[in-house]
């Protein structure tokens, strides 16, 4: 079982003020993604199932239209292709869980948020 650093991985930057550290396994991506407070996260979507675990702060996610405040202990399960979208109500930190694996968070490198993927 390998043992993983999030410090000693790459930041890749998604958006203003939005960045992450990802750790890829055999069928799951598990994103550690950091805010400052007032952070957009543009309106997407992605063939993907995504658990979304506020760690700290709050995060403002909108569901197709419908806004949810998240805050630690509250948890979305997004199914997959649903369009979504969120604002950093405060500096948060956020877990991502994603499967199947994101290919496009692989490497060093993302090059942000497409309305489908």
């Amino acid at each position: 079982m390998p043992l993983v650093k999030l410090d000693e991985l790459p930041e890749l930057q998604i958006a203003e003020g939005v960045s992450m550290r990802v750790v890829t396994a055999g069928t799951v991506t598990v994103a550690h993604v950091s805010l400052t407070a007032g952070a957009p996260v543009p309106e997407h979507s992605h063939h993907h199932e995504q658990v979304v675990n506020v760690i700290e702060g709050e995060l403002e996610l909108t569901v197709e239209g419908k806004p949810f405040s998240l805050t630690p202990g509250k948890v979305m399960i997004l199914p997959p292709n649903v369009p979504h979208s969120g604002r950093a109500v405060t500096d948060c930190r956020v877990v991502d869980v994603f499967h199947p694996v994101r290919e496009d968070f692989k490497g060093a490198s993302f090059g942000g948020y497409s309305k489908k993927d």
